[in-house]
């Protein structure tokens, strides 16, 4: 079992920035890859950006260019830094963890953009 415990999101206004974290703990191995996804009011949920622990990165093309993501492999983290925000961001971003064919999702967390 992997547990995923996110922080980070909140209410910012268009063209501001956020950050946020998962760390991730219990049965961890490698290789594995973490990552952010996203559900917006009546939408599906979506990929946002994913890592492996090897580094190599994904993107939505939807958000190339403004978020940023990384991980500290020492403490199990990964990172959504969020920059340059749009109405459009407003979603549930949850937290994503797979290795060796099992999936885990953390609680996910509220990011708002609006003025």
């Amino acid at each position: 079992q992997v547990q995923l415990v996110e922080s980070g999101g909140g209410l910012v206004q268009p063209g501001g920035s956020l950050r946020l974290s998962c760390a991730a703990s219990g049965s961890i191995y490698s290789p594995n890859t973490m990552g952010w996804y996203r559900q917006g009011p009546g939408k599906q949920r979506e990929v946002v950006a994913t890592i492996t622990n090897g580094g190599w990165t994904l993107y939505a093309d939807s958000v190339k260019g403004r978020f940023t993501i990384s991980r500290d492999n020492a403490k199990n983290t990964v990172y959504l830094q969020m920059n340059s925000l749009k109405p459009e961001d407003t979603a549930v971003y949850y937290c994503n963890y797979v290795s060796w064919g099992d999936g885990y999702w953390g609680q996910g967390t509220q990011v708002t953009v609006s003025s």
